[in-house]
């Protein structure tokens, strides 16, 4: 699993797979799920992300 955060978008991305994502789905509003063509997760992505989760999580997953 890798993390990743963009400041200049306030996105958070988890990816937990090296599988390349061919569909996605909001699944809530700021949340997006990315699926490969197998139809299996292999991310998540958190838009506005300083609402959503801890300040240190952001920055642990931006180094």
């Amino acid at each position: 699993m890798k993390t990743s955060y963009d400041p200049v978008v306030d996105a958070l991305y988890v990816n937990f797979s090296a599988h390349t994502p061919v569909d996605s789905e909001e699944v809530a509003p700021g949340i997006v799920f990315d699926f490969d063509a197998e139809n299996r997760l292999v991310g998540i992505e958190v838009l506005n992300a300083k609402a959503r989760v801890a300040t240190d999580t952001l920055v642990t997953a931006a180094e």
